[in-house]
């Protein structure tokens, strides 16, 4: 009787971690699929990080020409309205 009642307890235990395996099996494969759409959308974000400074340094250039193109034609306005008034 003490053999059967092993033998039923070594087999219950065996099944027990069997189902216990397989859910954390699971639960890794789910948490490692998780972890693969974070990097994935990590790494779209930072490429859309990228174009926005790339996008942000060519507005900025193109501000910066033209407030010099507003000051040479300021010059030139101001040359002209001088050669008026002499």
């Amino acid at each position: 009787m003490k053999k059967v009642l092993l033998i039923a307890g070594v087999a219950m235990t065996t099944l027990l971690g069997g189902c216990a395996n397989t859910a954390l099996e699971e639960s890794v494969a789910n948490l490692s699929n998780k972890v693969d759409q974070l990097s994935a959308d990590v790494s779209a974000i930072k490429a859309e990080q990228g174009q926005i400074a790339a996008d942000a340094k060519a507005a900025k250039s193109a501000a910066l020409d033209a407030q010099a193109e507003a000051k040479r034609a300021n010059d030139r306005l101001d040359n002209v309205a001088s050669s008026y008034k002499k």
